[in-house]
């Protein structure tokens, strides 16, 4: 038999049967990855809408800073990690190297500029459209924040999804923090690139093919948010035909 059909075949049956090591390893990616999803996300929407409502000095340079974040390469934020919890840096007493809580930072490290500034461009975008309106009923910028977060909820949705797929698909930070040891600190990602390294090719496809699955549900997820939000917004346009003439006013700001 072909090499790689019996590597796939094994695959196939390591998923089947619901293997230990293989169960393991995708739950605390899953953990790892969610975790840090929720701190980036908490964060990242509150800071996204402040800079997307206020004006302020320097507003400029930390839109530049943010948007040069959306690239920085997680070999280079684990490294820095590394050395803040290395045993001779200054957070080095909190013993948190190599832990699966190293791994949360390195990845909200990473995840937290994607959500930032997604929401920044998100809300700001709709405070163009309705900021007049909320300070004509008297909402302050923090309040015209809040509203325009929930009124664009579904949009955020799928940045925080994809915010999810950034962070369980990342390898080199979690391997530089995580010491990618077996039973403790290993994902899927590390495991990936170990089990190639060592030859074992169904257990490397087994990971592959779950995380693939991660990955489309996420897309799938993705999709059919921005169908049911797309709709919503049909219907309400529908419902509301002087929309057009008075402005779309979020959910909520009537009572602000």
């Amino acid at each position: 038999m072909d090499p790689f059909i019996e590597s796939f075949a094994t695959a196939i049956s390591l998923i089947a049967q619901a293997q230990p090591r293989l169960l393991a390893v995708v739950m605390l990616s899953l953990g790892v990855s969610g975790t840090a999803c929720l701190l980036a996300s908490g964060i990242g929407l509150a800071a996204g809408a402040a800079l997307a409502v206020s004006r302020f000095p320097g507003r400029r340079a930390v839109l530049v800073l943010l948007n040069t974040s959306l690239a920085l390469p997680a070999v280079v934020v684990g490294l820095v990690i590394y050395l803040l919890l290395s045993r001779s840096g200054p957070l080095g007493f909190w013993g948190l190297l190599f832990t699966p809580t190293a791994m949360v930072i390195a990845q909200t490290v990473l995840v937290l500029p994607i959500v930032t500034a997604l929401t920044r461009e998100t809300v700001e975008s709709s405070w163009q459209v309705n900021g007049e309106q909320l300070r004509s009923l008297g909402a302050g910028r923090w309040t015209s924040g809040l509203l325009l977060l929930w009124d664009e909820r579904m949009a955020l949705l799928t940045v925080l999804l994809a915010a999810f797929g950034r962070a369980i698909a990342e390898v080199g930070a979690v391997m530089i923090v995580g010491g990618n040891i077996d039973g403790h600190t290993r994902v899927m990602t590390t495991a990936i690139a170990l089990e190639t390294s060592k030859g074992d090719l169904p257990l490397a496809l087994a990971l592959g093919m779950v995380l693939l699955g991660v990955v489309l549900v996420l897309n799938v997820l993705i999709a059919l948010v921005r169908g049911w939000s797309n709709r919503a917004q049909g219907r309400s346009e529908g419902a509301a035909p002087g929309a057009a003439q008075q402005g779309h006013l979020p959910a909520g700001a009537a009572g602000a």
